[in-house]
This record gives C-alpha cells, structure tokens and sequence, in this order.
C-alpha cells in the first residue's frame, strides 16, 4: 500500500505542477513535424530544379499554366499544329526517328511536334479528335527481352490497365527492334494492336526496323509511304518543298561566367563537384577505378577485370544487375575534328530550340565549350545516317563530293547501295567522312545539331553485393578493329577503360560517372533450386556474381542447390577467364559442374553448344525432373538461337513432347522466370 499510495502521491504532484504539460508537448511536436516537411519539401522541390538545369520557363507563366505542361493536345491548339510524333528511346534512335518525321510534316500542311510519353498526360490522346486532321505517330523501340523503354513505360502501362475510348485518333506506328532478339518489336506491335482495339484508327501499317540489318533503310522506306497514306487519308498534297530548317539556333555564350558552363556533366551542372544522392540516368556517380587487370593470358586480345569503387554512394545492386557507363570519346579524334573545319573548340556557345513550346530546350547541356560537346556530348564514332548525309550536302564545295552525298542520301536503290557500302560496310564515321571528302566544310553549330547523343554503355555486372558491396566488378573486352579503309576503329568505353589504371601513390585515384539499371536476370528465390549457367566468353560475367552469391550462402550453413556452368572461350591458356576462381568453386563444391569448351584447341572446333547436346540428360534432369532454372548469357545472334534449338531438342526427346509441346513447356519456363537470357547483339 505504501508503496503504491507514494507513487500515486509522486504523480499527484508532477501532474499539479508539471514544467511542461502534455499540451505543449504536443503543440512543440506539431510544429517541428510541421518544420520538418515543410523543409524536405522545400529540399525535394529544390533538388528537382536542380537536376532540371536547363528546362526553361519563361517568367511570364502563370501557376495554373505551369501545371498543364503535361497536356500535349494544349501546346498543340495553341500553336495550331496537328501532328505529334511520340518516342520510345533507350539510346535516343527512337528520338532521332521522331524529330525527322515532325519535321517532315510542314512538308504536307502538318505542323508537327515531339513529345516524350514521360512528360506527357496520355490520356489526352482522347482528345486529339477535336483537332481538324490530327495525327499521333509512335516511334517506339523495344527494349531488352520484350520491354518497354524506361521512357514509355507509364505509357505502356496505360494501354495495359486502361479502357480509353480512342475513337476519333489517327494514328502510325514504326518499331525498332533487332531479330536477333526473341522478342523482335513486340512492344511496338503491341501499342499498335491495343490502339486499334481501343477504336483508334490506323492510317499506316505498322514499319518494323531491324537494328540487326539497316534499321536506316526500314525507317526511309516506311516514312516514304507513310506520307502517302497520309496524303490520301486526309486528300492532301505535298507541297514539294524540302525542310532543312534548323531546330536549334546557335547562341554565342563567350560572355558566359566560367561557373555557368558544363564540362562534361550529364543533366545538373557541377554535379561531379557535389555529387548528390539518388544516383541514375540523368545524375550519375562518380566512381573510382579501385581495380583494373588483364583477364587474358596470352594473344593479342584484352579482357579486363575492372572493380567500381562505389563506397560512401549509398548505391545498391542486385546480382544480375547492370551497371551503365558514361564514356567520352577519344581527344585525338575531338582534334581532328576542329582541325579539319578550321574550328576553334574552346568557343563557348549554347544550341536553342526554335521551338518554343518544346520541352527539350537543348540537344545536350548547354552552354559549354565545342570540344565539351565533342567529347562529351555527341557520337562522333558510329556511321552517321542519312538525314545527315543530307543536310553534309549543302557544305560541299566540290561538284563530285556532292554528287556523292546527293546519291547516298537518297532513296533510290543505287543510292541505298551506295550508302551500304560506303558508309555501313566501310564503317565511316563523321571524322573519315570530313577526311574523305574534303571540300564538305560544315558549321559546325549545325554539326552539334546533327550529331546524335553519346550513349552510356551497359556492362553485366559480375559480381555479387553478398560478398563485395562496396564494389561492382565488370568484365570487358577491349573492342579495336581495322576497317576495309585500314583505318582502326576503337571501342568507345573499352578503350578509355583500358587507360584509366589506378595508382599506389597518393594521386587521384581515376574516375568515371556510373549508375545502376535494375533487371530481370535473377537467381531463384529459394537457394535450394538447381541452376544451369550458359556463359561464353563475358558471357560469363552475371554467372560470376551467382557463384559468388551461392558460395556465401553455403558458406553461411544454408543448403544451396546444384549450379552447373558451361563455360567456352578460344584457347585454355589464352582466354580462360577467371580460371582460379572457378576451380576453386568446383572444389568446394559450391559448383557442382564446370563443362568447358575451348574452340581453338583441337582441329575440330568445339563450342558450348556441342556441350549441351551432350549433356541432354543432365538438362533434363534439372529443367524437367528438379524444376530447375536455365540462363543464358553472351550473343544473341547465333549463340542464344542455338542454345534455344538445342533446349527445345532435349525437351521433347526427354520429355516425351512434340515440337509443339517442347515450344509451349519453354515458352512456360520464360514466363515463370526459369529460363532467362542477358544477351546482345
């Protein structure tokens, strides 16, 4: 009693005379959580703006207009266009595809615009039926095993959820894929069959580019009827007039302050001097080169080992995940440039868009210096295609240069060859070209233009976050070639990789910009499930990171399944990456089975392939008796095909299956994730 009745006594006497009471406590909590959102918005909205340098509003935009910048049927009746090409672009084709065809339709009384489905309210296309001869064209690629761009993936999944009345829409389709994938267009073939179910109508047949061919050739030819269509369709003529207006005028900015320029940095500026978290796309990481050793033992060919330091970032990753990376081009092939155009590249200029109403108000961070956007900016090293073949035309002073520009740029079948040879088969770049025929002298503002956007490079990420998590390990060849012209033509990303080599010393470590892209090549979810590895040459490289990921399980006491890896290369002693490590799985038992196959060894070549059909009983026994799971890593264009024919083969001798059943009981395994492909072409 005591004891109780003096704590009632003790509280009696905090609750008559407390130094703070609960009401204030709880109005202090109010206000600092009030504090605290009202300042992480504030931070959220300001980091926003941040990593949106360049998209320019003007001043004068009232609240309620600045919020229906996602309405694209607005811009378009406020500007008295009727024509909007929408894109679906990983590495910006898609992008370059859709800007010609809007600029194309001034040609046949139909001003156009490019809009981003990202941006863009979609469900507006209900609307497009208000506008007198409207169009909507879709450039759309396909992306990885069957995917939508990262870009068109709301977009995609609208058409999937939703039931749009979509009467009343005009509309055409192109795709770019490439047949050595399974999947070939299946995204653009899908948005063209779900919008003609949605009461659409198609004006064009869909155009499917293959980027395994000449994807240039299919979208000209399609393009070339399309407008026919069109011009039948709506009994409208074209005007005969050809458009080379400029989407972008040059801006001299040499009175820029020097803190205002980008150097290199891909959408905020000073982002590599004050790197901020969440890293991707648009706001990489900065990484330092922690590792970089030769693979290969021997020959003439490099592979390289190199470790991402990614420490302090906060970055994550996922074993089977890929890691993107920012490359500059090479500053020999920069200076050429400036030399063979008598430019100097350490101007200071900017490139804005004429069209206001565009959200893309630059083709690249703007303002920077020439030789930035050269470097850092602009693909200087891939075959350029024909528009800008076209637009070269204008810049030759010799009669015979522009012949030869005039032939390749059209659509004639002697020019297509002509341009297959010259240009594709040869595989002249920009820089060969200026060599080549040295009277074309373009502006080169206009260059700047024309030339698309230098692309991030995907690497499989080898290793597993398990065992190195502050780390991401890649395993690259080093691409070098000569060209039928004798001229060596060098990987982008390989080759500036091979140059950044960490040092002992206390000097800057090397550094590049990365960031991760999440994917579907995953490990079973249950440890226990058997696996089979098919991994040629760097195809080998995410099998690494599922080692490693199952060694440290087994290391940890859980039960881990059977892992059985076919792996191929030229020559054992040559070629035979990461030979040590692998050994050293099978003798712990962490691999259950290694097969190799070295083509270059015996008189008769031998491939992973021959392997396969060898074992049919062994892939039986895992991918119809135990359930298990098959991956497939490395080329698309012949080794995945056949790794399919020969899986499909064993199915139905083992399994007792018609061709038909054996393709259903693989096409079943892709969808429930047990057979998966990380392949490139």
């Amino acid at each position: 009693m005591e004891n109780s009745e003096g704590v009632k006594i003790e509280s009696t006497v905090v609750t008559e005379e407390p130094l703070i009471s609960a009401l204030d406590i709880a109005f202090f909590v109010v206000i600092i959580t009030v504090a605290y959102f009202w300042y992480f918005k504030r931070d959220k909205q300001s980091s926003s703006s941040e990593k949106k340098p360049y998209t320019i509003q003007p001043s004068s935009l009232s609240s309620i207009e600045q919020t229906s910048n996602s309405s694209f049927i607005k811009k378009l009746k406020s500007t008295g266009r009727s024509l909007v090409v929408f894109y679906g672009s990983q590495t910006g084709t898609a992008e370059e595809f859709a800007g010609r065809i809007a600029k194309e339709g001034a040609r046949y009384k139909m001003k156009g615009m490019v809009a981003d489905p990202e941006e863009c309210d979609m469900a507006d296309l209900v609307e497009m039926k208000e506008i007198q001869k409207s169009l909507a064209i879709f450039c759309i690629a396909t992306y990885g095993e069957g995917d939508p761009t990262d870009n068109a993936m709301d977009f995609y999944e609208w058409l999937q959820n939703g039931d749009a009345d979509l009467e009343g829409l005009n509309y055409a389709v192109f795709g770019l894929g490439n047949k050595t994938y399974e999947h070939y267009n299946e995204i653009a073939i899908y948005i063209d069959q779900r919008l003609e179910e949605l009461g659409a109508t198609r004006v064009h047949e869909i155009g499917l580019g293959d980027d395994d061919a000449n994807i240039e050739d299919d979208f000209v030819s399609w393009k070339e009827k399309l407008w026919e269509s069109v011009c039948s369709h709506y009994g409208i003529e074209e005007t005969g007039e050809e458009s080379n207006i400029r989407q972008y005028k040059l801006v001299d900015c040499s009175e820029v302050l020097p803190e205002r320029i980008f150097s290199g940095e891909i959408s905020r500026l000073k982002s590599y001097e004050n790197q901020r978290f969440p890293f991707d796309v648009k706001n990489p990481y900065l990484s330092k080169i922690a590792v970089n050793r030769e693979l290969h033992k021997s020959g003439d060919r490099s592979c390289m080992h190199i470790e991402f330091d990614i420490d302090g970032s906060k970055m994550r990753y996922d074993t089977g995940d890929h890691v993107a990376v920012y490359p500059k081009n090479s500053s020999e092939l920069v200076d050429k440039i400036g030399e063979l155009l008598n430019a100097d590249l350490d101007a200071v200029f900017s490139l804005l868009n004429t069209d206001e109403e565009s959200s893309k108000k630059h083709p690249f961070p703007c303002p920077c210096t020439y030789r930035t956007a050269l470097t850092y900016y602009l693909d200087i090293t891939s075959n350029p295609r024909t528009h800008i073949i076209k637009e070269l035309i204008e810049y030759a002073s010799d009669p015979k240069d522009q012949e030869k520009l005039k032939l390749m740029a059209s659509s004639t079948p002697e020019g297509k060859k002509e341009f297959h040879e010259w240009i594709l088969r040869d595989n002249r770049n920009i820089v060969h070209i200026l060599e080549d025929l040295p009277s074309v002298k373009p502006d080169l503002g206009h260059l700047c233009e024309l030339l698309p956007r230098l692309q991030c490079r995907y690497y499989s990420i080898s290793s597993s976050p398990k065992v190195y998590p502050k780390s991401i390990h890649i395993t690259a060849v080093l691409v070098n070639y000569t060209t039928s012209t004798n001229r060596v033509n060098k990987g982008v990303a390989t080759n500036l990789l091979a140059q950044l080599i960490p040092t002992n010393d206390e000097l800057p470590q090397p550094t590049i910009p990365i960031y991760i892209r999440r994917s579907q090549f995953r490990l079973p979810p249950k440890s226990q499930t058997p696996i089979i590895m098919i991994g040629p040459g760097t195809g080998l490289a995410p099998f690494r990171g599922f080692i490693q990921e199952r060694d440290y399980a087994r290391k940890e006491g859980r039960e881990i399944g059977e892992m059985v890896l076919y792996f191929g290369c030229r020559k054992k002693d040559e070629d035979f990456i990461y030979e040590n490590e692998l050994q050293e799985y099978v003798a712990n038992g962490t691999l259950t089975k290694l097969h190799l196959a070295f083509s270059r060894d015996q008189p008769e070549k031998k491939y992973v392939t021959h392997l396969l059909e060898q074992n049919a009983d062994e892939l039986w026994n895992i991918i119809g008796e135990k359930s298990g799971h098959l991956y497939v890593c490395g080329d698309a264009r012949s080794m995945a095909k056949d790794v399919h024919s020969i899986i499909v083969k064993v199915v139905m001798e083992k399994g007792q299956m018609t061709n038909s059943q054996a393709l259903n009981y693989v096409k079943k395994m892709e969808q429930q994730k047990r057979y998966s492909a990380d392949v490139w072409s």
